[in-house]
């Protein structure tokens, strides 16, 4: 039977099965209880309609899983109400963020094989299934998330561990500067709902500087025709200036929001290549993915091209680029590694974990 392959995030849950060139299903990576009975609740696009009426939950937050008792209701809706299977019938291969802890990785197997009764599993992380997805095993991934960065250099597909760097910038950071800048200029944003919208307006109006002093000056003197209009749900009008380019630039230069202690992404991507091997860096610099919520950002992969090239004047192909699909790019990494005539000895047998226990998954995935 074909490999359920489920990639878990903090906004949506994409699955479907190995072989596939897109997830058969997404929907929202929320619940939301509807009383105090534990088993009443709603699940994906039911409970964002109930979103401002009642609390919604994200089991995912910063890439980790904490809340185990809506991570088993979006599981349980996954396979029972989406994909319609009966999990005793098919393998499975599951995403995580390459920084998961043992304890969540353990966690998370034991719900695989004893709650749901898969016979085989496997687990990678996403980043490197961003790789996959890009056509190359041996490369950096640079995962900007809304909760997490971490830049991961991988050679034949599996993390070079010791060369994982983490960033304290995140998306959500760029959501908060352009929500407070918004605020100081006079408007009110504050609720939960807002904080959709400020993402709304983030994603669709603001991009990467190729020149950020330069282009600042330019707001300055040409602020009406650079301005961008964004229309709220009540009819009102938000005009966006300068907010367009400086709400993202701490992904370059993290001192703009009070952040001086970190590097830029920039530099955490090249001291994370620096740790590995003089012989790979050829193949590191040649293929840097970017991948992540905020790799969508338009002018950001040419703006790394030349932070890049700045730090490594003496390499002489220097690529960056995101992959094809970047919304399903882990889901679609994992399609194609589930498809592998490998996979299969790759995987996770319920016999070896009836033998060993969870602490299995620490030995054969990584």
């Amino acid at each position: 039977m074909a490999t359920v392959v489920m990639d878990n995030g903090t906004w949506f849950c994409k699955a479907g099965f190995a072989g596939e060139d897109n997830p058969k299903t997404v929907f929202p990576a929320v619940g939301v209880a509807t009383g105090m009975d534990p088993n009443s609740v709603y699940i994906g696009c039911e409970a964002s309609r109930k979103q401002g009426l009642l609390t919604v939950r994200h089991p995912i937050t910063d890439g980790f899983i904490w809340d185990w008792n809506y991570m088993e209701n979006i599981l349980h809706h996954t396979f029972h109400d989406e994909l319609g299977i009966a999990t005793k019938e098919h393998p499975i291969l599951l995403t995580e963020a390459q920084i998961n802890p043992k304890c969540l990785r353990e966690r998370m197997t034991a719900m695989i094989f004893e709650d749901f009764d898969f016979p085989a599993m496997y687990i990678k992380a996403k980043e490197v299934l961003s790789l996959y997805s890009s056509g190359c095993i041996t490369g950096v991934a640079l995962d900007i998330g809304d909760g997490i960065s971490c830049s991961i250099p991988a050679f034949e597909g599996y993390a070079i561990r010791h060369a994982v760097m983490k960033s304290g910038i995140f998306g959500r950071d760029l959501t908060d500067c352009l929500q407070q800048s918004l605020n100081n200029r006079g408007y009110s944003f504050s609720s939960v709902a807002d904080k959709e919208i400020i993402r709304n307006i983030k994603e669709n109006l603001c991009y990467v500087a190729s020149d950020f002093k330069k282009e600042m000056e330019m707001f300055s003197t040409e602020v009406s025709s650079l301005e961008k209009k964004f229309e709220l749900p009540d009819g009102k009008v938000v005009k966006i200036g300068s907010e367009q380019i400086r709400c993202v630039e701490p992904l370059f230069q993290p001192s703009i929001i009070g952040m001086d202690f970190y590097p830029g992404l920039h530099e955490t991507l090249n001291d994370s290549i620096m740790k590995c091997g003089g012989d790979l860096h050829k193949d590191l610099y040649g293929n840097i993915v970017l991948c992540g919520e905020t790799s969508r950002t338009p002018g950001i992969i040419e703006r790394m091209q030349s932070e890049i090239t700045k730090l490594a004047p003496l390499i002489k192909k220097i690529k960056v680029k995101t992959p094809p699909d970047i919304k399903n790019s882990a889901w679609v990494g994992g399609s194609i590694l589930a498809s592998l005539p490998t996979f299969q000895q790759m995987c996770i047998t319920k016999e070896e974990y009836d033998e060993i226990g969870p602490t299995i998954v620490n030995k054969k995935c990584f």
